[in-house]
Formats: C-alpha cells, structure tokens, sequence
C-alpha cells in the first residue's frame, strides 16, 4: 500500500493567496483540498449496494502570515502535494472573521465570516460547486456589513456575522489562477440588527432592523444586501 501522505512541493508551481484584512476581523486557517487518481477510495453504496471507487483525497491546514505591519495575511500553496499518490491541489476555503465579538455585547457567539472557496479542478468542494468562473488569476473585493441576529426558537442565541450579496461562501472555480487576493471590505457603522420569532407558528418571521431606522421581513432569512448598499451610499453622499 503506497504512502498515502502529503509531500507538498513548488517544483509544479504555487498558487499566491493574500487576503487584505480590516482591523475588526481576522483571518483563519486555510482549509486546502489535495486529491489523488493513484490512491483511489473504494467502497459500495449504501443504497444500491454497488461498487465504487474515487479519487482519494487529503487535508491540510495552512495559516497565512501577516506582511509586516500591514493588514495583508499571505500563504502559498503548492500545486504538487507530492509523495507517492501524486496529490494534486484541489480547492482552498478562508474565512475572516470578528477577532472580538464583546463589542457588541456578552455571550455573542462568532456567526456567518466572511468565507471564500477556489476550486482549481473538476470537482466540488466541501461546500458545493462553484457559482463564478474565471479563466485567469482571482480578485475578489465585496462589500460586507455587521449583522447581529438574535434567534430564541431552539434556545436562545445571539450571533454577529458578515453578510454580503450571495451566499456566505463565495464559490469560485479558477483552474489556471496562480494569484488569488481577496479583500472583504466592512461597513462596520452600517448594523443590520434581526430579531426571530419566539413562538413557531404560521405568520411568524424574523424582523430586520436596517441602519436607516426602518424595518422589514426578507424573502431570504439574511439582511436585504441591495437595501445596506443603498443606505451606505446615501448616507456617505451627505458628508
């Protein structure tokens, strides 16, 4: 049985990720992806019984370093993982996410981050497929704004997360991209604060408080992007 082991190597090359971060948050560890054709996982399904086999796969946490003094967090990833299966880099997933959630009072659980995923092949992530493809290097600049959600159905909870427009992970596949920066830029004074339904019973929403003062329901249980968007730049055309 071969060693199944990663062996990375830049001898193939390297994909440069930097991601530009603001003060209030910082960056995780990278989740990258390694897939093997050699060292194949077999097995049969549960459901039909039949036989399986496909490409092995290892994990590696990788986590990048701060350029300086400034706020750019930095990492390369080979595209060789090396060792006798002959890993090949897969996709990557990064988050940034709130370093202190006090501010924003006791007892606040860390919510939705700021999450990135690039997949280099023909395969999904851990998160699904991609959304956006691209054909060369990657940058990605996306507005994000604070949101503070208290939920009571289940157990009381309050969460902060950054939101933005789409999904929470911005899926992206960029098979040929050697370059991949990323900059989540917040809105920190424009708060969207939601509060759940105590009672589950029909008629019952979540209710969105906006920085502007007004309030509504959303077709999707997250804050209605294009309308922060908008109260951002009316506010800031006032100054």
């Amino acid at each position: 049985m071969p060693d199944r082991r990663l062996s990375p190597t830049f001898e193939a090359g390297a994909v440069s990720l930097t991601v530009k971060v603001p003060k209030e948050l910082e960056v995780t560890e990278m989740r990258v992806v390694y897939r093997s054709t050699t060292c194949t996982i077999r097995g049969y399904s549960l459901s039909s019984g039949e036989r399986y086999e496909r490409d092995g796969y290892q994990r590696m946490d990788v986590k990048p370093t701060q350029r300086g003094q400034t706020r750019l967090f930095e990492t390369k990833l080979p595209v060789n993982g090396g060792g006798p299966c002959r890993w090949q880099l897969s996709n990557v997933t990064f988050d940034v996410e709130y370093v202190d959630t006090s501010p924003f009072g006791e007892g606040i659980a860390s919510g939705y981050a700021a999450g990135m995923v690039v997949i280099f092949d023909d395969n999904v992530s851990p998160h699904g497929s991609w959304d956006f493809k691209v054909d060369g290097d990657l940058t990605v600049v996306r507005d994000y704004y604070p949101w503070f959600n208290e939920s009571f159905l289940g157990g009381h909870r309050k969460s902060i997360s950054l939101t933005t427009n789409g999904h929470f992970y911005l899926m992206y596949k960029a098979p040929h991209a050697r370059s991949i920066y990323f900059e989540p830029v917040l809105h920190s004074s424009f708060l969207t604060r939601s509060v759940g339904p105590k009672v589950k019973q029909p008629g019952n929403r979540t209710i969105f408080y906006y920085p502007d003062g007004s309030s509504s329901f959303e077709t999707y249980t997250k804050p209605n992007h294009a309308k922060l968007q908008a109260i951002r730049m009316a506010a800031e055309a006032q100054h």
